[in-house]
């Protein structure tokens, strides 16, 4: 075994002797509480993008899917009225490739915007700082500036916040724990009671119900639409999820390219749930901010021309037209990411319409 993957190994170990102990001294830990400590080692120790990672976004895939959010912020900027000064925020930017290709874009329309990364990863900080050198870093929204409008993206951030599980049992509602049986974590049903925490709509829900709730993506939504009606700008969350509310588990986890029983490895694989993009929308416009709508990201991207641009691409590198092609269906296909992937646009309340929505 290789220094780097005996590293690893010590980095998993550690991670689930971590839980056993915590498990044995006080019981079962929460599904949210499993899912946050095994992400941040997950997300801390490593860049897991790109086809030789665990996983590949849309910014990786092909420059066009940045070019056209590019493109987005600087027309909703110039018919808001060119505000000035004007920050480009993007919560988890990977290795900075969709912003370096969103900025490039943009600035072919005057918009050149003071760049803020929302990271908290050394290994993709790295990166990052070679694609868009002039950024600069937060831990949180905190320390992003309160003065001039705000254009923010989140391209799969959400999706990777903890989330938490409740259950219908014949005893009522209860949140879903991990617990260690022999050398395995499994699921289990809580002892407390949690009815309170579910929607009155849903408490006589039939037993095995499960629900799912991100408190920290409710957070985020809270705090970034407060923020577009303060300064004036706009967001765009684009995420795998959906758009109206549903039952049922939908965590998983993933590595090389692979599902993964997600209590499996905790803190080497990546885990994520799917989005509850109507909840979020409901959570912005309780804050007074305008919701521009939720869209698939295959709509959405066609009715912003990614096919003319494929084609300009296409007729300017022939060499390359297969693969401009292969990426254009991958991002825009019903079957691949157009349908399950969402766009959520968001604005200040005095700012204009967003192209696609």
């Amino acid at each position: 075994m290789s220094v780097e993957g005996s590293a690893q190994e010590k980095a998993r170990e550690s991670l689930s002797a971590m839980f056993r102990r915590l498990i044995a001294n006080t019981g079962p830990i929460s599904v949210m509480y499993y899912m946050g400590e095994s992400n941040a080692r997950y997300y801390a120790s490593r860049d897991p993008l790109g086809e030789g990672g665990d996983f590949i976004t849309a910014p990786e895939i092909s420059q066009m899917f940045g070019e056209l959010i590019g493109l987005w912020l600087a027309d909703i900027w110039i018919r808001a009225g060119r505000a000035e000064p004007v920050h480009y925020v993007e919560l988890g930017p990977g290795r900075g490739t969709l912003a370096r290709d969103a900025l490039r874009a943009a600035a072919q329309y005057g918009l050149v915007p003071k760049v803020h990364f929302v990271e908290s990863s050394i290994a993709l900080k790295t990166l990052q700082i070679d694609a868009v050198p002039n950024a600069q870093w937060h831990h949180d929204l905190s320390t992003v500036p309160q003065e001039g409008a705000i254009l923010l993206v989140a391209n799969e951030f959400l999706d990777a916040l903890p989330i938490r599980q409740l259950v219908k049992t014949p005893e009522g509602w209860r949140e879903r724990m991990v617990a260690a049986e022999d050398e395995r974590f499994v699921a289990v049903a809580g002892n407390r009671p949690m009815d309170a925490a579910v929607p009155e709509s849903m408490r006589e829900a039939e037993a095995g119900t499960l629900i799912e709730a991100c408190p920290g993506a409710a957070s985020v939504l809270y705090e970034v639409a407060g923020r577009l009606v303060e300064q004036g700008g706009a967001a765009l969350f684009i995420d795998y999820g959906h758009d109206a509310v549903r039952t049922g588990s939908t965590l998983q986890a993933v590595r090389a390219h692979r599902k993964l029983d997600v209590f499996e490895q905790p803190g080497e694989v990546d885990l994520t749930a799917h989005v509850d993009f109507a909840t979020l929308a409901n959570v912005a416009l309780s804050r007074g901010c305008r919701w521009l709508g939720t869209v698939e990201q295959g709509a959405w991207l066609q009715s912003l021309g990614i096919t003319a641009r494929a084609e300009a691409l296409a007729r300017s590198s022939p060499e390359h037209a297969t693969s401009i092609e292969a990426a254009l269906q991958r991002l825009t296909a019903a079957d691949q990411m157009g349908a399950l992937f969402k766009v959520m646009g968001l604005s200040a309340p005095n700012w204009p319409d967003g192209a696609g929505f």
